[in-house]
């Protein structure tokens, strides 16, 4: 190559960076905002120090800065780049500032990490804008029934989803005597009352429902004491509804009888697993542990696919204005892949994102539900949570 040839190469890319440049410059920012509390109980290094299974490995950001790297790609095909605002608050009233700052700004996409009652407070805040909420870590049933909104999109699944896939699994396993363990939190009760209805859903018997204390009080000894509550009537398997997960650790081995132990300890069912690997789980996992330097979690992938979601629907439709773009968001024509097998999307009557639960321990899946055999209608992802005939939502 001669010194003219290499001349007009140098200018040609010249030419070229200058001209990515340019459109990098002029490109549309799409924003995020991501609201999360000051000091979330849930991400209380104290608690996550013991890595139980009832709880989250860490705050789920992480999950949608992976998202918005992957992303970068087909944002400059179509001229469009993403970007993502966090803020904290020390409440409702503090995040809805926030948000309402956000707006202003031109933001439309929220990412809420937070627990229940503030997402309802929230939720029913902003009913009627011009903008999205995606819940990415309360699981509560009553955010997807009488506390729904059509704005509210569930990317986590709630307490009802994760029973169902349980009891698919006990009834698979032919272990249908439960003796349920239940806390004394309100989180607790809203556990074992997903995990009773689930039970009447598939043909459990639950042969005894006891209620346990974690306690230094010496008079309640004997309601945290694995030994007496495991006594009594056989069962099959133990179902411990502990969202704190302090007490649920101690179950396992513990027990009277010889029996498994499912629900907060022993064997769950998440969003996601870090143990998982097909549908190019493992590489999601790797860029996510580069991020965060820790395993992915459920609520990690929620806010990760939540981002993947917006952006899936901008692409989709060349960028379009908002209400063609919630209109492809919430149908059924988008095509989401969340790297566990199916094909995933919004459910038009509660905005619950459709999904397959892995039912795991610490460190394996051990199956991914809907088992089969369990059978729907119109789609097998619909016999985990609340399908149309249950739903009392009314946005």
């Amino acid at each position: 190559m001669n010194m003219n040839s290499r001349a007009l190469t140098r200018f040609a890319l010249a030419a070229s960076l200058l001209f990515f440049a340019l459109v990098a410059g002029a490109a549309e920012v799409i924003r995020f905002g991501y609201l999360e509390l000051n000091d979330d109980p849930r991400y209380d290094e104290r608690k996550a120090f013991f890595r139980t299974l009832s709880r989250p490995l860490g705050a789920p950001f992480a999950g949608a800065e992976v998202a918005l790297r992957e992303a970068r790609f087909v944002g400059q095909a179509l001229g469009v780049s993403f970007d993502i605002a966090r803020v904290r608050g020390a409440g409702a009233p503090a995040l809805l500032a926030e948000l309402d700052t956000l707006h202003a700004e031109g933001v439309r996409h929220f990412l809420i990490d937070a627990p229940g009652k503030v997402v309802a407070e929230l939720a029913a805040a902003t009913r009627g804008r011009e903008l999205l909420l995606f819940n990415v870590s309360a699981p509560d049933d009553a955010l997807r029934q009488a506390q729904c909104q059509a704005h509210l999109y569930h990317t986590t699944p709630n307490h009802g989803m994760q029973t169902d896939a349980l009891a698919q699994f006990l009834v698979a396993k032919k272990w249908r005597n439960v003796l349920l363990l239940q806390g004394p939190r309100d989180e607790d009760r809203l556990i074992g009352a997903a995990f009773e209805n689930s039970a009447r859903r598939f043909g459990l018997i639950i042969v005894a429902r006891k209620d346990f204390v974690l306690s230094n009080d010496p008079r309640q000894r004997e309601l945290g004491n694995v030994g007496l509550l495991t006594a009594g009537a056989d069962y099959d398997v133990v179902f411990v509804a502990d969202s704190d997960g302090e007490f649920a650790r101690s179950v396992p081995y513990d027990t009277v009888r010889p029996r498994p132990v499912v629900g907060a300890e022993g064997l769950v069912a998440e969003a996601w697993h870090w143990a998982w690997a097909r549908h190019g789980a493992p590489q999601l996992t790797s860029r996510f542990e580069k991020q965060a330097g820790r395993h992915m979690g459920s609520a990690d992938w929620a806010a990760w696919v939540a981002v993947k979601a917006v952006v899936e629907a901008v692409v989709r439709t060349a960028n379009a204005p908002f209400d063609k773009l919630v209109a492809y968001l919430g149908g059924e024509e988008i095509t989401i892949d969340g790297f566990k097998g199916n094909r995933l999307y919004f459910r038009d009557w509660d905005r619950q994102l459709r999904q397959p639960l892995l039912i795991a321990t610490h460190n394996a899946v051990i199956e991914r539900a809907p088992l089969q055999g369990f059978l729907h209608q119109t789609n097998n992802m619909d016999t985990l949570g609340f399908d149309r005939r249950d739903s009392r939502c009314k946005p």
